[in-house]
């Protein structure tokens, strides 16, 4: 079929514009005997020229450039049933096309948050932190029982009203996936350890966790981050979690940390826990109990942490709202790197108190306020730190 006889297929495909420029393309000029119905076809974004700004009207045309035109005419809201059903494989082939690219691009997803922070202590050492920091998250879909996750960090620092920023860094890069029972974690990526209250940080390694009513979990992995003074470490770690009906829970485990510094082992600090979560309406109230030891100087100690939560708010639903309360009384053996934004004197134990409230502005919106009252276990050193941030996510 040559291209010229878009003619009789304007007739039959009843596109209508109110509008189209002139001598749309240049070789078909005015008195063209197709020159309307070529140009009304242009006008509606049916029918394109080539680069060179041709319409090239005498060439033929291949049934699947027949079904572009056809389907662009049929996106405007033409009726085309006659020629939908002569070019329906066609169709069909263009459709399957633009389903699988519809589909891969959906099989990644991007999203992120940006949250101001300003922290100000007023303890032994005063100190304070005033920055933004950028957070991309990256998630792929493997197959129906693997994903692909990344988070790629940047953080300005105001202090001083220097502006300085910081690196562009691949904070998480891992994979999760079930492979029979057993759902996986491996790669870079941030575990919790005993809920936070031993270790939450960023580090290389795996978790394989088997159950649901009944869970347990193995880690394996690296520190990433200096614990503290040059100190890095090794990771193993096993914990239980049993369902104690619908609002009740028990927890327990046992971690150990293989500590060194310049690639020499140090010593092992060996840490176990043991706990209980209730809910009971919207109150949230967990208690923990840790007992730590360090081998080669021959120290141990024990601890407990208490966290209370009423509410919370949520980024999809504005005006929500929660206040939380935490109290710390750990001795330095029953942790490495704390979950808690208070001062926890890593190396040294802490106690204090926590409290806070949060609240959505607006949707993807939350706004936190907290104050947090610490003290070092083994020296005079304290901690009087006020927390605010507001957190935008996308």
């Amino acid at each position: 079929m040559k291209k010229s006889l878009v003619l009789a297929m304007a007739m039959a495909l009843g596109v209508t514009a109110s509008a189209y420029a002139a001598n749309p393309f240049s070789d078909v000029p005015a008195g063209h005997w197709a020159y309307d119905s070529i140009s009304k076809l242009a006008a509606a974004g049916v029918v394109e020229g080539y680069p060179d700004g041709s319409f090239k009207g005498e060439n033929l045309m291949t049934r699947y450039e027949m079904a572009q035109i056809v389907a662009k005419a049929m996106a405007k809201g033409a009726n085309v049933d006659a020629l939908a059903a002569e070019f329906a494989q066609e169709l069909d082939n263009l459709g399957v096309r633009v389903a699988a690219l519809e589909k891969k691009v959906d099989n990644v997803t991007i999203t992120g948050e940006v949250r101001y922070l300003y922290v100000s202590n007023h303890g032994t050492n005063r100190s304070h932190e005033n920055n933004l920091r950028s957070r991309l998250y990256l998630a792929g879909k493997v197959n129906e029982d693997w994903s692909y996750h990344a988070m790629v960090q940047n953080t300005q620092d105001f202090h001083n009203n220097k502006g300085e920023e910081g690196d562009i860094n691949w904070k998480e890069a891992y994979v999760d996936g079930k492979l029979g029972g057993l759902k996986i974690t491996a790669g870079r990526y941030n575990p919790l350890i005993a809920q936070g209250n031993v270790y939450d940080e960023f580090s290389e390694g795996a978790e394989v966790s088997y159950g649901s009513k009944y869970k347990l979990t193995g880690f394996v992995g690296k520190v990433t981050e200096d614990i503290f003074d040059d100190v890095q470490g090794e990771y193993k770690a096993l914990e239980v979690n049993a369902e104690l009906g619908e609002n009740a829970s028990l927890f327990g485990g046992v971690s150990q940390f293989d500590l060194k510094t310049g690639g020499e082992k140090i010593e092992d600090q060996d840490v176990w826990h043991a706990g209980l979560n209730f809910k009971f309406g919207d109150f949230d109230l967990t208690g923990m109990y840790l007992y730590g030891r360090r081998d080669k100087v021959d120290t141990h100690g024990d601890g407990f942490v208490v966290n209370l939560a009423y509410k919370g708010a949520e980024a999809d639903e504005k005006g929500s709202w929660g206040i939380f309360a935490n109290y710390y009384d750990q001795e330095a053996e029953t942790y490495i790197l704390h979950t808690t934004d208070a001062e926890s004197f890593t190396g040294e134990g802490f106690k204090g108190y926590g409290v806070g409230v949060n609240y959505a502005f607006a949707k993807n919106i939350i706004g936190t306020v907290a104050y947090y009252d610490t003290e070092s276990k083994s020296t005079s050193d304290k901690s009087h730190k006020l927390w605010t941030d507001i957190t935008f996510t996308f």
